[in-house]
């Protein structure tokens, strides 16, 4: 898979996750993809979210990796 595919892959998966994440006030961003690691940053209501971990873990993580198999971790910059 293309550097550009995989990009492609990882916007559809914040495509998907974002509604999740608006309907309590925040959203994501896509700052960028080295090697097999995605950067995000969580934004509004997600940033002082107890339980964003856990989101980034779960749901941006598992839905990225459905996507984009190969990528092995996502980390959330702040």
């Amino acid at each position: 898979m293309t550097a550009q595919e995989t990009q492609s892959n990882v916007e559809k998966a914040l495509d998907e996750i974002r509604p999740f994440l608006m309907s309590d006030g925040g959203n994501i961003k896509l700052l960028s993809i080295e090697d097999s690691i995605v950067k995000v940053q969580l934004e509004g209501a997600c940033t002082g979210c107890s339980v964003n971990q856990m989101t980034l873990k779960n749901g941006v993580e598992a839905t990225i990796k459905k996507y984009a198999p190969q990528i092995e971790q996502v980390i959330n910059v702040v």
